[in-house]
């Protein structure tokens, strides 16, 4: 049996791009995600799945290992068409959304194509000026479903900003 802890792989995604999964071991070559270090799994929390769709790897890199570090499974896609793929393999509690991306398909078709199966929480990430009482009035979202974190951002803001709608979307 050979395990690799804590090795961060990116993969090749249908559509192009990058998909990375943080904190991945391989055990009998069957990949698992790992959410946390070795003494942190004994906590009883559950683990909850973010997909962290951001074209700048570094800060994407940045941002999945905090949250790994804070008990989440998270998987990175490096652009909107990878996250569309990412979203039927994996179906995440909260998405982390730059709506600023690279290639054909941005942050709002992102968001619209998750909206066609899913009412999943979306934390929206942007530099842009964004009107987002504005969008949840015209669209039907609420605070537990779609928030707006204006970049840049302290990564404990985007910590209390992912506790806070998770926990609202299991009430």
């Amino acid at each position: 049996m050979s395990f690799m802890h804590d090795r961060d792989a990116a993969y090749t995604m249908s559509g192009g791009g990058n998909l990375s999964v943080v904190n991945e071991i391989t055990v009998n070559d069957t990949r698992v995600l790992v959410n946390s270090l070795p003494e942190q799994r004994e906590k009883p929390e559950i683990s909850h799945r973010i997909l962290v769709v951001e074209d700048d790897v570094s800060l994407a890199h940045l941002e999945a290992l905090f949250l790994t570090a804070h008990n989440f499974i998270v998987v990175i896609s490096s652009s909107g068409e990878v996250a569309v793929t990412a979203l039927d393999d994996f179906m995440p509690d909260l998405v982390v959304l730059d709506l600023e991306l690279a290639g054909s398909l941005s942050g709002w078709d992102v968001l619209q194509a998750l909206r066609k199966n899913a009412s999943i929480p979306v934390l929206i990430t942007t530099s842009l000026p964004l009107d987002i009482r504005k969008y949840l009035r015209t669209y039907g979202e609420t605070r537990s479903t779609l928030d707006h974190l204006a970049k840049p951002y302290q990564l404990q803001d985007l910590l209390k900003c992912i506790k806070r709608m998770l926990t609202n979307a299991s009430q």
